[in-house]
């Protein structure tokens, strides 16, 4: 589904990606991991079309879309639910969501999508005209999936849900990424727990200063001395 080939890209001066590579398989939960700064979410961003790619090529369903527009890629049926939430405090629960589906036009079919999320989220549908500022941050978190799935994403890229969050929220979003995957949408998930998206993933890729350094089933990963020494604190 998506193949990300030999990618570099650049923060100013800073050489962030080296040469990446990396595959995501139609229905898989593929996840990537590693230290602060070690090219996760700058990998996310060049893939959906935020950070321009300096040289490499990412595919999508047969299609190079290297450095196409980010609304374009929105279209091709990839969503992106941002690193700290980014939800729009001002508008409501709603309005947040309607943002979500702005590359849509069928109203029955975006109507279905509000049912699926709202389904997938109880408290958003309890909490549709509370503005999202004062949302809690679990809340907010379940906003900022719900808008990613509202364009009916094929592919979801999820950048650090957990973060901030407490424990039992945590369990909660792992859960709800696994049922979203269950329904068909494949995932693409960035995060700094690494214990909990190898729990939940078939594959992951381990980041280490803009390259892959190691990748395997996510078993494998889980049972690997150096990853769990390194990113899971054990050992």
């Amino acid at each position: 589904m998506l193949e990300v080939k030999n990618l570099n890209s650049y923060y100013g001066n800073i050489h962030a990606l080296k040469g990446v590579n990396l595959e995501v398989k139609q229905g898989e939960i593929v996840t990537l991991i590693g230290s602060n700064g070690a090219g996760k979410s700058t990998t996310l961003n060049s893939i959906t079309g935020l950070l321009k790619a300096t040289s490499g090529e990412i595919w999508f369903k047969g299609k190079n879309i290297t450095n196409i527009p980010p609304s374009h890629i929105v279209k091709m049926g990839i969503s992106l639910s941002p690193e700290g939430r980014e939800v729009f405090p001002e508008l409501t629960v709603e309005e947040n969501l309607q943002l979500g589906a702005y590359t849509r036009k069928d109203k029955k079919v975006i109507k279905e999508t509000y049912e699926r999320v709202y389904e997938l989220f109880p408290r958003l549908f309890e909490r549709k005209k509370q503005t999202a500022g004062t949302l809690s941050g679990g809340e907010q978190q379940m906003l900022a999936i719900g808008r990613g799935l509202m364009s009916e994403p094929q592919l979801l890229l999820l950048d650090e849900p957990s973060l901030g969050l407490a424990p039992n929220l945590v369990l909660k979003i792992f859960e709800l990424i696994k049922t979203i995957n269950e329904q068909g949408t494949t995932v693409l998930l960035v995060e700094q727990n690494a214990s909990m998206a190898l729990s939940i993933a078939n594959r992951g890729y381990v980041l280490e200063t803009g390259k892959v350094m190691l990748t395997d089933d996510a078993k494998a990963l889980n049972n690997n001395a150096e990853v769990r020494r390194a990113y899971l604190g054990i050992g």
